[in-house]
């Protein structure tokens, strides 16, 4: 069960994939583990975290923890890897461009934007 717009973010990521009898389950590569995702507190509603991804989900099927701080925005083709933290600090909404961001190899990945 989605709680959490945390969980709803997940699930709409290819870490999960729709069945042939429209079951929504983790993605295979995943082994069993959900990814940990930890949305800034102004994303609790929906509306608020569909601002984070207007042009669809990041892929998440190789991401282990996803944090997001302030207002962020994600573009499409968002591609996270192990664990990454994205922070803005300013004011303002501020836009993380298409790309790989992350690592299998490293502890943990910061973004500053």
């Amino acid at each position: 069960p989605v709680k959490t717009t945390n969980d709803l973010l997940a699930l709409r990521s290819d870490a999960y994939q729709l069945t042939k009898d429209f079951r929504i389950v983790l993605n295979p590569a995943r082994n069993g583990v959900p990814p940990n995702i930890k949305l800034d507190g102004k994303y609790k509603f929906v509306d608020a975290m569909e601002k984070i991804m207007p042009e669809g989900a990041p892929s998440l099927v190789d991401c282990s923890a996803l944090a997001l701080e302030g207002e962020v925005v994600l573009a499409k083709g968002v591609v996270f890897k192990g664990s990454v933290a994205v922070k803005n600090a300013s004011d303002g909404p501020k836009t993380l461009a298409a790309g790989t961001y992350g690592s299998l190899d490293v502890k943990k990945t910061t973004i500053e934007l």
